[in-house]
């Protein structure tokens, strides 16, 4: 996508890239993913055929939502997170082929808090949000059955890789009662970049991998591109997301 001014202000430009694929093994992509101007989302269905990609495609319209309004707060994001479960549930008691579909949702909206613009990363499910400047951070906190055991000690982050409950996760858009969404203030700094990704991504390559492609590749539709072809060279067995922001001075 071309450069925005984030929520119409001077001094602030986002630059984003994003990229999709169905991966190697899968029949159908239940991700999908929204790179708009000042909300920037990948949501990874679940439930199945067309279901996952009915739920993921509610979460990310339902955000959508946000893009035209003259600004944004913390509160607008969790209200539109709680309106996208709402759909979701009323979506599957209306078509009951689609009962018990779900997605994660992860991303970036340029909120305004105290006159100031800052990026609310939030997060449900184990879809991932990654900042990098020099070096390469995971912002968002994984709801999954193995992030429970590895933070209780019980397994180690290696071991949970490998691990059979790797994919079980704990919170989603499309549950009753509604899921706790984290979100994240951060001001945003000139030259850094922010990795919004599906499991597809993360379950395929390494973090060191994923900071080796953001050293060397810096347009965000490239780096976009090239991740997602990193995923696919490593094996490529389940739907694969990608959006990069790229924050710039204006």
């Amino acid at each position: 996508m071309s450069p925005d001014r984030a929520g119409g202000h001077a001094g602030l430009v986002l630059r984003a890239g994003a990229a999709t694929d169905v991966g190697v093994v899968r029949e159908h992509n239940e991700d999908s993913v929204l790179a708009d101007r000042v909300v920037f989302v990948v949501a990874d269905g679940m439930g199945g055929h067309a279901a996952g990609e009915v739920a993921s495609s509610i979460a990310t319209a339902t955000l959508g939502e946000l893009v035209d309004r003259p600004s944004r707060t913390p509160e607008d994001v969790v209200a539109a997170l709680a309106l996208a479960n709402r759909r979701i549930l009323e979506s599957a008691a209306r078509h009951p082929g689609t009962a018990g579909m779900g997605t994660t949702a992860a991303g970036l909206v340029v909120v305004e808090v105290n006159g100031s613009q800052q990026c609310a990363v939030f997060n449900v499910g184990d879809s991932r949000v990654y900042r990098f400047a020099d070096s390469l951070r995971l912002v968002s906190v994984d709801h999954s059955e193995v992030r429970e055991l590895v933070d209780a000690g019980i397994i180690s982050e290696d071991e949970a890789l490998h691990h059979p409950l790797r994919n079980i996760v704990t919170r989603a858009l499309g549950s009753d009662p509604a899921p706790t969404p984290d979100v994240w203030l951060l001001a945003p700094q000139p030259g850094e970049r922010f990795v919004i990704c599906s499991d597809g991504l993360t379950n395929e390559v390494p973090d060191e991998q994923i900071a080796e492609v953001l050293h060397r590749v810096e347009e965000p539709q490239a780096c976009a591109d090239a991740l997602v072809a990193a995923a696919l060279e490593a094996g490529g067995r389940d739907n694969v997301s990608v959006v990069v922001v790229a924050v710039e001075a204006g």
